[in-house]
């Protein structure tokens, strides 16, 4: 195994890691910031109020996309599996 074929293998794995970790990510910036907005428009300072909401979208993003993720780290793990006998021979 070259140290081409290692640094390709890691830089692979983190764009699979980017965009695998994206949709909830950009979900709780979203409401984070939609719940900020109505916290200052309201003076409300209460913790919970930024907790719960995106609690729930996190949650709901992950159930909406998580057929996708899984199925993009099957994909990958598939791909790294095929290559072995590549990579070591």
């Amino acid at each position: 195994m070259t140290p081409e074929n290692v640094v390709s293998l890691v830089r692979q794995a983190l764009e699979i890691l980017v965009l695998i970790s994206a949709p909830p990510l950009v979900v709780a910036l979203a409401v984070g910031l939609l719940v900020s907005v109505f916290q200052a428009a309201t003076q409300i300072n209460e913790m919970t109020l930024s907790f719960i909401p995106k609690l729930l979208a996190v949650f709901a993003a992950l159930v909406l996309a998580g057929p996708w993720m899984l199925s993009t780290m099957v994909e990958f793990t598939r791909a790294l599996f095929e290559a072995i006998p590549q990579l070591v021979g």
